[in-house]
């Protein structure tokens, strides 16, 4: 006598389970998954919906014990749908995305992930750059992000980062509360992929000139750029020049990695 065929049984029903809770699992893991990834310097709070099609507001914050944050306004949605071995992701913004919505996809890859970005131009607040921490919460930006990519992919294999494409973001209007000039200016900062990615930093219009050459090595970015005032407009920006970087003589010099 054949015995009944409760193993299979058993597999078939811990399969369906699991299925359910895939398509119905809530919004907060999304929201647990992104912080624990970031370390919580991107938070999605007040999370609603599913993983798969949900909403939250969005809020960066300076990364694990840090006092400050900052959030875009509205909240931002999004959809999630499988896509090979990877997961593709349409994000908007109430306040970000006038026009198309973010389309991500993200793949695996042995020893690391590619992240893709399909062309696309949005829109932010600059104010939102002082959840970040320093020295953003002490520069209190003010002014318009934005943002254009074109053909943009990053990869992280083995701890190294490889990008293609490019991407430019615009900052218009900029001003801060460490001078009482507003605005300061306009810069415009442009991103080249290849095997060393690199950026460029250049003034627009204003008192306040940046200017400045970046690249990334292996994981690490390293910059080397200066700000100055124009003439005449020295002792309002000199609260400013000495936060951006090392005094030498009327230039501010800006070092990072």
């Amino acid at each position: 006598k054949e015995r009944p065929p409760w193993g299979w049984a058993f597999a078939g029903l811990l399969i369906g389970l699991l299925l359910v809770l895939a398509v119905t699992a809530p919004a907060r893991w999304l929201a647990a998954a992104v912080a624990l990834g970031t370390r919580d310097m991107v938070q999605l709070r007040d999370p609603q919906g599913s993983v798969w099609s949900g909403s939250a507001r969005l809020v960066l914050t300076g990364g694990a014990g840090s006092q400050g944050s900052a959030a875009l306004p509205g909240r931002m949605q999004w959809r999630l749908e499988t896509s090979g071995l990877g997961v593709r992701a349409r994000v908007t913004s109430d306040c970000c995305t006038p026009g198309e919505p973010l389309d991500l996809r993200v793949m695996p890859r042995w020893g690391g992930a590619q992240l893709m970005l399909a062309d696309s131009k949005t829109q932010w607040p600059a104010a939102v750059l002082a959840g970040l921490g320093t020295p953003w919460n002490t520069i209190q930006p003010q002014g318009e992000l934005s943002l254009s990519t074109k053909g943009l992919s990053v990869e992280w294999l083995a701890g190294r980062i490889a990008m293609e494409g490019g991407a430019e973001l615009t900052a218009r209007h900029m001003s801060s509360r460490l001078s009482t000039l507003q605005p300061m200016g306009s810069y415009r900062m442009t991103l080249t992929g290849g095997d060393s990615p690199s950026f460029d930093l250049s003034t627009l219009e204003g008192a306040l000139r940046l200017s400045g050459k970046g690249q990334w090595v292996g994981s690490r970015l390293r910059f080397n750029g200066e700000a100055s005032a124009a003439q005449g407009m020295e002792a309002q920006l000199a609260n400013l020049l000495n936060i951006l970087g090392r005094r030498q003589g009327a230039r501010a010099i800006i070092t990072l990695g």
